[in-house]
C-alpha cells in the first residue's frame, strides 16, 4: 500500500479516505519509516566519522538544540548521551536568545537539529558558536541550508517520504533523527571504552540497575558458607547442611579448592541405611558448576537457568577456584532480576 503526495486539499481529503483500514495505515508507516532508516545507513560515509570525532573531542558537554518536533528528539538525543558516558543536556533555542546560551561556554560541542537547516530560532545560538569557537555538527536534510552552511560538520538525512498521507507531519524524518543520534551515542560510547559497569553508575535504579550489579555485591560470604572437606561423616555433614540453609555443601579439598558440592538431590541418590556413617567425598558432584566474584549478577541468573540442568544455588570462585561466596536464586529474586 502506498500514498500519493497531495498537493491541494481536496487530495488531501481523497488521500484520508484512501487510507484503508487501521492495519493497512501502521503498516503504512512502519514500511516508510523503516525505508528512511534504510536509505539513512546507505548514506552515512566519513562525515559521521568526523562528527563523532568532533564531539568527542569536547572537554565539556554535548549542548544538543532543536525547535518544535527536533527538539522533542533533541532531548532524547541528549537524554541517551549523557546515560552512556557523554556528558549532555538540552538547550531549547528560543530560550538560548533570552539568557540560555550562558549555559554554553567553552570546551563544549553543539548538536543542534533542524530538518529545513533554516530554524529562525536557531540563528542567536549558531552565531554563539562562531563567537567562541565551539564545534557545532548540524542534523539537516538541506544541503544547502542556513545550518549545513554554518555547522563545522552536517550529517545530511537523506530524502525520505514522510509517513502521514499527506505528506507533512514529522514521521519518517523524526525517526531518522532520532536513530543518528543513537548512532552517535553508540559510536561515541564506543570510542570511549563505555562498559556495563559503566552503564550501571549511571543507571543506579530500576530492574536495568540491579541486573547489571556483581555477584559480589549480593553473594553470601564468610562463615555463612557451608563448606565440608571431603572426609566429613555425612552426620556431621547434614548438621551444617541444616544450619547453614541453602540446601547444599560445598566441598573443598587441598588448598581451600572447590572439589565438589553436595545437594538434595545427591542424598535422595545416597539414601541407604549406612548413609550416615559415609563420607562426603563418597556422594558429592564433582567440578560443580561456579561462578566468579565480578560476574554480572544478570550471568548468574543465566548461568542457574542453564537448560541442560537448572540450579537454585552457585558457589562463587576466584581464580584458584577457592570458595569467596555462595549465591541462591533467591538472592537474585530479592534485587529483582526475575
Amino acid at each position: 500500500m502506498g500514498y500519493a503526495l497531495p498537493h491541494d486539499a481536496a487530495s488531501i481529503d481523497d488521500a484520508l479516505t484512501a487510507a484503508g483500514s487501521d492495519l493497512d495505515v501502521a503498516r503504512h508507516v512502519l514500511t516508510t519509516e523503516a525505508n528512511g532508516l534504510l536509505a539513512l545507513a546507505a548514506t552515512l560515509d566519513d562525515t559521521f566519522a568526523r562528527a563523532v570525532d568532533r564531539l568527542a573531542a569536547a572537554t565539556g558537554r554535548i549542548v544538543v538544540t532543536g525547535m518544535g518536533k527536533s527538539g522533542h528528539v533533541g532531548r532524547k538525543i541528549a537524554a541517551t548521551l549523557a546515560s552512556t558516558g557523554t556528558p549532555s543536556l538540552f538547550v531549547h533555542p528560543a530560550e538560548a536568545s533570552h539568557g540560555d546560551l550562558g549555559m554554553i561556554v567553552r570546551g563544549d560541542a553543539v548538536l543542534a537539529l533542524s530538518n529545513s537547516g533554516e530554524t529562525i530560532e536557531l540563528a542567536d545560538l549558531v552565531a554563539h558558536c562562531h563567537r567562541f569557537g565551539l564545534p557545532l555538527v548540524a542534523i539537516t536534510a538541506q544541503a544547502d541550508s542556513a545550518l549545513a552552511q554554518a555547522a563545522d560538520v552536517a550529517l545530511l538525512l537523506p530524502d525520505a517520504a514522510e509517513a502521514c498521507p499527506m505528506g507533512l507531519a514529522p514521521t519518517t524524518s523524526t525517526t531518522m533523527q532520532m536513530a543518528l543520534g543513537d548512532a552517535l551515542a553508540v559510536a561515541l560510547l564506543t570510542k570511549r571504552g563505555f562498559t556495563a559497569q559503566d552503564f550501571r553508575r549511571f543507571h543506579p535504579g530500576g530492574r536495568l540497575g540491579q541486573r547489571l550489579r556483581r555477584v559480589r555485591d549480593v553473594m553470601h560470604a564468610g562463615d555463612a558458607m557451608p563448606l565440608v572437606g571431603p572426609a566429613t561423616r555425612m552426620d556431621a555433614a547434614l548438621l551444617v547442611m541444616t544450619e547453614k540453609r541453602f540446601g547444599c555443601l560445598g566441598v573443598t579439598g587441598a588448598e581451600g579448592r572447590l572439589v565438589g558440592i553436595l545437594t538434595d538431590g545427591d542424598l535422595r541418590r545416597a539414601m541407604g541405611t549406612a548413609l550416615l556413617s559415609r563420607e562426603v567425598g563418597e556422594i558429592m558432584t564433582r567440578d560443580p558448576r561456579t561462578i566468579g566474584p565480578d560476574a554480572l549478577a544478570d550471568e548468574a541468573l543465566r548461568a542457574m537457568n542453564a537448560p541442560e540442568r537448572p540450579v537454585t544455588t552457585l558457589f562463587v570462585v576466584d581464580a584458584a577456584h577457592v570458595p569467596v561466596g555462595i549465591l541462591h536464586i533467591h538472592d537474585l529474586l530479592r534485587v529483582g532480576q526475575m
